[in-house]
């Protein structure tokens, strides 16, 4: 049997086989911090999946909280900042 669909991927390639853009790559380069701080919350809390925490165990999954809470406030700073005119806070 013979293919007969068109050889350019592009012809054929759905908007989801393409790559990011550079938009979409600036935007989790920004939110970059906050992922970042949402992996170690979460590896702190799969520490604890098959025991009880111990106090250390606590301490890391607060420290962790504490570190997701202040990137998402700063990504919440820094994208009221972007639209604000004048870029004045």
């Amino acid at each position: 049997m013979k293919h007969i669909g068109a050889p350019q991927a592009v012809v054929t390639a759905d908007e989801y086989d393409r790559g990011p853009t550079a938009a979409e790559l600036d935007a989790i380069e920004e939110e970059m911090p906050l992922i970042l701080a949402e992996v170690d919350l979460l590896d702190a809390q799969i520490v604890t999946l098959d025991r009880t925490p111990s106090e250390l165990d606590a301490c890391r999954i607060r420290r962790a909280l504490r570190q997701v809470l202040a990137e998402r406030v700063a990504l919440a700073n820094r994208a009221a900042a972007a639209s604000l005119p004048g870029g004045a806070a």
